[in-house]
């Protein structure tokens, strides 16, 4: 099995959350070997990296297989956000997407992220100038507040602000984010869930694509969300147990997926690692992302343990990769159904 390149149309029913340091390129290009429909995102790229940044190659880079595919933009000014959109678009990306989440203190300080939420109008004022430079949809990921904000008041004010821009499609983390006492990692799990606030934002605003994100674990948990919204999307669940990913075509999109084992969508990975060990790439830059696959069965702890000991040493090739897979048990994740969905 070879991952294909045949581009599907855009279809953001369920998608992968970017997330920084964990969906690169090569982690996209794996996922690829699960699903072929969702929507995958890049990292949160700042428009200071990609207008002064070089090789732009470095930022923007991608394979023609990871599509349907959109670039997050960290940014809060509307001429270099509009600038970087044109650029993403030319680049070929699918949607570009505006971080109006990320609590790290370091976006904090160059008003990037999720402090974005208290400036609405400076939102809908990057989002008018980025909708004009570009044809692919522009879009919106953010918190339903941070801080001592209403999460209604604001939340709304939020919303219908930037929707008056131009946007219409917005990806709801349904935590607030608190910028002030607590860290980048204790935002992710500590701000109490509320997504009945997302399902009544909704309600309220029937003519917006409402997408959800936040603390879903399993596809009947997606399912689930999908009577309320229109749009979910799975974090750190998709990233850390990847064989989620394998039931989500059938699930959602009603086609098989690529991979009916585990072994498959290893072995549909190794030319793509042969090609990125022929640019330069390092072993462990691939395979770090492969940790989970095997999550749960006989010799999975013995193929990451052999990924983790030796695909970062000098001159680690495929044998390292093969080497690891030989050490799951025959039979194991080679003659597999496609995934129950739990």
């Amino acid at each position: 099995m070879h991952l294909e390149t045949n581009r599907l149309p855009l279809d953001r029913t369920f998608s992968v959350a970017p997330m920084m340091d964990w969906t690169t390129r090569d982690y996209r290009a794996f996922a690829r070997t699960l699903t072929r429909h969702a929507l995958l995102y890049t990292e949160m790229v700042t428009t200071g990296a990609i207008l002064h940044g070089h090789p732009r190659e470095r930022f923007l880079g991608h394979d023609d297989v990871e599509h349907p595919l959109a670039l997050q933009l960290g940014g809060s000014d509307a001429s270099e956000l509009a600038e970087c959109a044109a650029i993403a678009q030319a680049w070929g990306y699918d949607e570009v997407n505006l971080n109006v989440g990320c609590p790290s203190d370091r976006v904090q300080n160059n008003l990037i992220g999720a402090c974005l939420m208290a400036y609405p109008d400076k939102v809908a004022a990057a989002v008018k100038a980025m909708t004009a430079a570009v044809s692919i949809p522009v879009t919106v990921k953010c918190r339903i507040g941070i801080d001592a904000q209403d999460e209604d008041e604001d939340l709304e004010r939020f919303i219908g602000t930037v929707a008056g821009a131009g946007c219409n499609t917005f990806i709801v983390h349904a935590r607030k984010a608190w910028l002030e006492g607590l860290s980048p990692k204790e935002n992710r799990d500590i701000p109490p869930l509320n997504y009945a606030r997302v399902h009544r934002l909704k309600t309220a605003h029937p003519d917006l694509h409402i997408g959800i994100n936040g603390g879903l674990k399993t596809l009947t948990d997606c399912q689930a969300q999908l009577e309320h919204v229109d749009s979910i999307m799975v974090g750190r669940e998709a990233y850390q147990n990847p064989w989620l990913l394998a039931a989500v075509d059938e699930t959602f999109y009603g086609e098989p997926g690529p991979a009916h084992s585990r072994h498959q969508a290893a072995m549909a990975l190794r030319p793509y690692i042969a090609k990125r060990l022929s640019e330069g790439a390092k072993l462990n830059h691939v395979t770090r992302h492969l940790l989970g696959l095997f999550q749960g069965c006989p010799g999975g702890r013995r193929f990451r343990r052999h990924l983790s000991e030796n695909a970062h040493r000098e001159g680690a090739g495929l044998q390292v990769f093969d080497d690891a897979l030989g050490l799951v048990d025959m039979g194991v994740g080679k003659t597999e159904n496609s995934p129950v969905m739990v």
